[in-house]
């Protein structure tokens, strides 16, 4: 073996171990040297590269209305995140987040806004209705996971392609029923009615109406479940053999293909709630799917930048919300134009994604029973 070739394969082991540490630390070095580099374009167009970064954090943490901004962004991107890293953590690319996510949503909105003229307008039925709402929302966003996961275990159709036409009937299906039966009474545009005041989760410490701690207390307590389920229990364990490793799942007694289905439809629940949470706390009702925040797409780079770790996920949907939030306050507040402020985000997502894809790529091949 070459000398090259030795230094090439210790790489590849160093990258293949990398740990949670070394990892986070990675992602903040990919982060800040995007960053600089964007800022350097921002001053080649002609634009102050320091009030760019200024704003950026102003934007973020400059008011109690931008923290709160920031945590509503994060706790979707959290959800969502969640969702695709329980489908990559078994090996399934579930790359229809967002629209199992746009469904569930518009489903827990519609849901409470048909029980609720039944019931007394007060705090408790709040409550009910709201729970309500987030278990219809999980229940669709489940059903239509389960689509590309039954397709995939005994059709053995690739899982990435009819995720990815999910995508698009979700967004039609929800502009068509939007334009039509759920659309509110005298308006004009694909929307339902508002939420009644009394269903809206509480605020705590922020004033912002489109912030709850609530939610984000919902978005974490998911990440924890999610991690316990996967690494702690054998339902989990099936999970990753039967996705990685269908053969072996099925000499250890594992029905593989249910258990697929299973990962799938759990993915697409997560997304679902992810919905819920959305059109509940952020919408207060739902309105033009097109024009909804591509967070199912987003969350396939939490995932990979949390290395499809559920606890990661925090870290990474805090980041992307911040950057979110960051990005479109100095939309507001500055002249720079909103294309260079969309490169210079890309930019950061593309260099903090990257190196996790290298890692991962690196543990495929230098793992044991990997291609040498």
């Amino acid at each position: 073996m070459s000398e090259s070739q030795s230094r090439l394969e210790a790489v590849g082991h160093r990258l293949a171990s990398t740990g949670g540490l070394e990892r986070i630390a990675i992602g903040l070095a990919s982060a800040t040297t995007a960053l600089l580099i964007g800022l350097v374009i921002v001053a080649a167009t002609g634009y102050s590269p320091v009030e760019f970064l200024t704003e950026m954090v102003r934007g973020i943490f400059g008011s109690e209305r931008g923290i709160a901004l920031t945590l509503r962004e994060s706790t979707i991107y959290i959800l969502a995140g969640v969702a695709v890293a329980v489908a990559f953590r078994a090996g399934i690319f579930n790359i229809g987040v967002h629209g199992q996510l746009i469904l569930g949503g518009l489903a827990a909105v519609v849901s409470i806004l048909a029980i609720a003229p039944l019931l007394p307008e007060n705090t408790v039925t709040g409550w009910l209705l709201i729970l309500l709402g987030s278990v219809v929302g999980i229940v669709v966003g489940g059903l239509y996971g389960a689509i590309p996961g039954v397709l995939k275990a005994y059709a053995d159709a690739n899982e990435i392609i009819t995720t990815i036409m999910l995508n698009f009937i979700a967004l039609g299906l929800g502009l068509f029923l939007l334009n039509g039966p759920f659309q509110g009474e005298g308006i004009q545009e694909p929307r339902t009615d508002s939420l009644p005041g009394h269903v809206e989760f509480p605020q705590l410490l922020f004033s912002s109406g489109s912030f709850s701690l609530v939610g984000l207390a919902i978005a974490v307590m998911t990440v924890v479940a999610m991690s316990y389920l996967l690494t702690r229990t054998r339902v989990g364990y099936d999970m990753v053999t039967s996705g990685k490793q269908e053969s072996a799942a099925i000499y250890s007694g594992v029905r593989a293909k249910r258990t697929v289905v299973g990962t799938m439809t759990l993915s697409g629940m997560i997304a679902g709630l992810a919905g819920a949470v959305f059109g509940i706390m952020v919408l207060g009702g739902f309105v033009n799917p097109n024009g909804i925040t591509t967070y199912g797409f987003d969350a396939i780079a939490v995932s990979l930048l949390a290395a499809n770790n559920p606890l990661g996920v925090i870290p990474a949907g805090v980041l992307f919300g911040g950057l979110t939030r960051g990005s479109s306050f100095i939309g507001i507040t500055t002249d720079i134009p909103s294309q260079l402020v969309d490169g210079v985000i890309g930019l950061v997502v593309l260099f903090v994604a990257v190196p996790e894809l290298f890692r991962m790529a690196a543990k495929r091949r230098y793992s044991p029973g990997g291609d040498q």
